[in-house]
């Protein structure tokens, strides 16, 4: 492997490990990837209260160890209080940059709270907390899942933007086509925020088919025939999901993405050895 360091900004997705032991790896894990010297490693987040303390302890141990860590932050089903309190919490701990989004209502849940969309959450941090914090919030090149007109999912996402975003973090995507012509079109609504591509390396074939079917991802057919023709062939596997996902980085690095977000699934090999390949 070549010098790991990574040649262009990336940064990292984590998600908040439901052990001790996990916790302890996920620290070596941080460790492991900070040679590519990461702008910041986000951190997922659940509308539960436990996921929510976890997202926070995640976050805790990520800035402990010298690192700028961005938790997620959902909306849908809370409310204005509920919110600047996470907020204040997140103050306290110096964090100034998150994640801002909708998310989903929490199960049992009737009453979708005091916020519908996450540029309703973004416009209350500015208007609550100022522009000290950098926030992040969600783009989707393939279109949101739930969303039927392409058009009104870029309407959405410049609403966001122009509601006090600093910058978006795509959902993953195997297509860069999708992505560069995403761009194009909120840049044509006058967003001129960075939107940095989301790309997931291949940890478990079957569990990113899992993702794509759930989330309206594309991935290629050639690729699908491909892996399935690996079987259980698991080196085989391994060795051309770094292919792809390496090309793909290439690909968008070279057409003039920003940066890079790895979705790491709280590993470290992959996205080392991805960025071992890259060049700006």
């Amino acid at each position: 492997m070549n010098n790991p360091t990574a040649a262009f900004p990336i940064s990292i997705e984590f998600f908040p490990p439901n052990t001790p032991v996990g916790s302890e790896k996920l620290k070596t894990v941080v460790q492991d990837l900070s040679v590519l010297n990461p702008e910041f490693f986000s951190v997922t987040y659940g509308a539960g209260g436990a996921t929510r303390d976890k997202t926070l302890a995640t976050v805790k141990a990520i800035a402990d160890l010298g690192f700028e860590a961005a938790p997620h932050l959902s909306c849908v089903g809370s409310t204005r209080e509920g919110i600047a309190e996470i907020l204040a919490t997140y103050r306290d701990q110096g964090i100034r940059r998150l994640v801002a989004l909708r998310g989903d209502l929490p199960s049992g849940t009737a009453v979708a709270g005091e916020f519908r969309y996450a540029s309703e959450l973004v416009r209350f941090i500015r208007e609550t907390q100022g522009s000290d914090w950098h926030i992040e919030v969600a783009a989707y090149p393939e279109y949101h899942p739930e969303q039927r007109y392409a058009a009104r999912d870029l309407q959405h996402f410049a609403d966001k933007v122009k509601a006090g975003a600093d910058s978006a973090i795509t959902q993953f995507f195997f297509n860069p086509d999708a992505y560069f012509h995403f761009v194009d079109a909120v840049r044509k609504l006058g967003v001129t925020a960075p939107i940095v591509p989301g790309v997931m390396p291949i940890h478990s074939f079957a569990r990113i088919v899992q993702f794509a079917q759930r989330d309206g991802i594309e991935i290629p057919r050639w690729v699908m025939l491909k892996m399935e023709g690996y079987m259980d062939d698991a080196a085989s596997i391994r060795a051309f999901g770094i292919d792809v996902v390496a090309q793909l980085c290439q690909r968008l690095i070279d057409g003039g993405a920003p940066a890079i977000h790895f979705y790491a699934l709280n590993q470290s090999a992959l996205t080392l050895e991805i960025c071992s390949r890259l060049k700006r």
